[in-house]
């Protein structure tokens, strides 16, 4: 029997994960499944049960599950104990492993597959829930000159700054509301928020942009064209545009490796997702 993998989330009928991990598995000469499971947001933690006594091996967590991901895990790897937050879980035995691959995700779409450098750069990241934990510390090891956290419940994004100024080198995170946002630019604005799921923006100023001349926009969601916040930078001038989809797959590998021990290449699995999708993708 194939050993059997999941990802856990809610909404998760949009995931291209089951496609990404079955190329994987087919690069790589590994017998295994995948699939989607849809969890009910009251049910998680009894899904992650069920799936581990029907002899799963691993598992992704999407939204809105990787906080309650984190707290599930007997045991964390660095990552995750530094985000406060779980997208990867491997199951040893009884035990539950819980990891962070986001972070490793985006840089390497950022510094690999869009060729973009950190260093110097004014970044705004948008949300401060469990996808923006997971990419804080990773973007502060590329010594950008100014990070900004921003969120509708300023208390939050106030408290994960805290929480990363130690790890910042000397640079210390700024959190602030959406509204204080006017008037100022970024060389890369993230959106980390689900707005894009709902088709939803974040609440962005906007008739000043926040998008710098030559600035990149990168959405963590994926879809078929524009996502609403790509379309908003697309028409406040952002010189590029990039969706989720490269470090969707880039955290694919590195959840991969943390269960089968090999690392596949995700250049061929992104153009063939690429294609699939049809162009109208900046990198």
């Amino acid at each position: 029997m194939s050993d059997r993998y999941c990802v856990f989330g809610n909404p998760v009928g949009h995931s291209k994960s089951p496609l990404i991990h079955a190329a994987f598995a087919a690069q790589c000469g590994q017998d295994l499944s995948y699939e989607a499971l849809l969890v009910p947001l009251d049910g998680f933690a009894a899904s992650v049960r069920a799936f581990v006594a029907a002899d799963g091996h691993g598992a992704n967590v999407t939204v809105p599950f990787k906080e309650e991901a984190f707290h599930l895990a007997d045991r964390l790897t660095v990552r995750a104990e530094l985000a406060a937050a779980v997208n990867t879980l491997r199951f040893d035995g009884a035990e539950i492993l819980g990891d962070n691959t986001d972070g490793a995700g985006l840089l390497r779409d950022l510094s690999v597959n869009l060729a973009y450098s950190l260093a110097g750069k004014r970044v705004l990241l948008l949300g401060a829930g469990g996808a923006a934990r997971g990419v804080i510390a990773p973007l502060l090891d590329h010594r950008p000159g100014l990070l900004v956290i921003a969120n509708r419940n300023v208390a939050r994004a106030q408290d994960l700054a805290q929480r990363f100024t130690t790890l910042a080198g000397g640079l210390v995170p700024r959190a602030c509301g959406y509204p204080e946002l006017a008037g100022q630019s970024f060389d890369l604005v993230i959106n980390a928020t689900s707005a894009s799921l709902a088709g939803a923006l974040p609440p962005l100023p906007v008739a000043a942009g926040c998008f710098a001349p030559a600035s990149l926009a990168y959405d963590m969601m994926y879809g078929q064209g524009d996502t609403p916040f790509l379309a908003l930078a697309r028409a406040q001038g952002a010189a590029r545009l990039a969706d989720g989809l490269g470090m969707l797959v880039e955290q694919a590998a590195e959840a991969f490796h943390l269960w089968r021990g090999v690392r596949p290449d995700s250049a061929p699995v992104i153009a063939a997702l690429r294609a699939r999708s049809g162009p109208g993708r900046d990198g």
